[in-house]
C-alpha cells in the first residue's frame, strides 16, 4: 500500500545543493548572447532566401 501519512519533506543536509534544471541555464548571459547571434543569423539567412534569391 501507498505511504498516506503527513509527514514533513525530507531536509537536506547542510553544504549539499540541489541540481539545477534547464531554466537555470538559460538565464545565464553568455548563453542568451550566443544563442541571439545564431538565431539573428537564421534570421538573416532566412530574409536573404525569401527576398533576394
Amino acid at each position: 500500500m501507498f505511504d498516506t501519512s503527513h509527514s514533513d519533506p525530507p531536509v537536506p543536509a547542510p553544504g549539499v545543493e540541489e541540481p539545477r534544471g534547464c531554466l537555470f541555464a538559460l538565464s545565464q548571459p553568455p548563453l542568451m548572447i550566443f544563442l541571439a547571434v545564431i538565431g539573428i543569423l537564421l534570421l538573416l539567412a532566412a530574409v536573404h532566401d525569401l527576398f533576394l534569391l
